[in-house]
């Protein structure tokens, strides 16, 4: 197995299928620190940089959390605005780059731009990590829900997966790559307009992905074990902040998960996950139901941030 010392945490093609256990035993060793709230100092000589370019919550705060409950300090951006590169000089990737490695030993970025930590690894020393990339990527989030079902099944290999939302999104994109490594048969569904683009199909073709697609939750949800929820409603992740103008239209009922839904169709033991934040394509009321696990996702995120930190800065191997 490649050490991932010095490794850069760009996209799930990237990934081995056994790197991906590798990371779930990592995170489990790691978990107890964040369940019962306490800091270590495995990585007290150590320093985060997030650099991020577009909003977050839970993805720059899962981060920083991360590294905190390792001992280690943070530092960074949370706003484009907040520098050269949002201001009059729209500072260059590798300019700001360059400097930011001299400022910590791990960078963890989000980008509006498709590509923009590729180009950030290209110049930088210390390890990038993607933290969303426009349309492109997010690796974290799906190693965060894959931990999740392996916590939760013990497994991943023979589980069936539904994929509802925009299939634009990074977050589908990691996941039909990381899908590539199990054997995990997944339906998507999602409207005409958001649906697989023809080449991306063709490429998830070439890695043996066992999918279809279908144009209604109902047509797929009762094989599911695993129902993956993203919103139809977006913003555009081009910008570096999309703000909203009006009436943005709410979930149509092909696209949405209810609580009669998962009562009438779903398997009793299926798994329901959604990244967030969300619109209404799951009403509150399905918070407490026995499907739901996005606040656990919301928990292992946190620990599969340190797992990952840990490893590429070394502190465990």
């Amino acid at each position: 197995m490649r050490s991932f010392a010095g490794r850069d945490i760009l996209s799930l093609k990237d990934f081995e299928r056994n790197e991906f256990f590798r990371v779930f035993e990592i995170a489990e060793k790691l978990e107890p620190l964040a369940r019962d709230r306490r800091n270590s100092d495995l990585l007290r000589h150590k320093t985060l940089v997030t650099a991020f370019y577009q909003p977050s919550t839970r993805t720059r705060l899962a981060h920083e959390a991360a590294m905190i409950r390792l001992g280690g300090q943070v530092t960074g951006f949370a706003d484009a605005k907040m520098t050269r590169a949002g201001d009059f000089y729209q500072e260059s990737i590798k300019d700001t780059v360059k400097m930011l490695e001299f400022y910590g030993d791990v960078i963890v970025m989000r980008h509006f731009q498709q590509g923009a930590p590729h180009e950030a690894a290209k110049w930088a020393s210390v390890p990038i990590i993607n933290g969303g990339d426009g349309w492109g990527e997010h690796p974290t989030q799906i190693l965060t829900d894959f931990y999740t079902v392996w916590r939760e099944k013990g497994r991943l290999d023979g589980l069936k997966w539904l994929a509802v939302g925009d299939m634009r999104m990074r977050t589908m994109h990691s996941l039909a790559y990381g899908l590539t490594q199990f054997d995990c048969p997944i339906t998507f569904v999602s409207p005409p307009d958001m649906s697989l683009s023809d080449e991306f199909k063709a490429e998830i073709s070439q890695y043996s992905l066992d999918f279809r697609e279908a144009d209604h939750v109902e047509q797929a949800i009762a094989d599911a074990d695993v129902i993956l929820v993203e919103p139809v409603v977006q913003p555009d992740y081009t910008k570096s902040r999309d703000e909203r103008s009006g009436d943005v239209g709410m979930t149509p009922a092909n696209y949405k998960i209810t609580r009669e839904l998962l009562q009438t169709k779903a398997k009793s033991d299926a798994i329901l996950l959604h990244s967030l934040p969300r619109m209404d394509e799951i009403p509150a009321d399905v918070d407490i139901t026995r499907w739901s696990r996005y606040w656990q996702e919301a928990f292992n995120g946190v620990v599969m941030r340190m797992a990952l930190i840990a490893l590429v800065l070394g502190a465990m191997e």
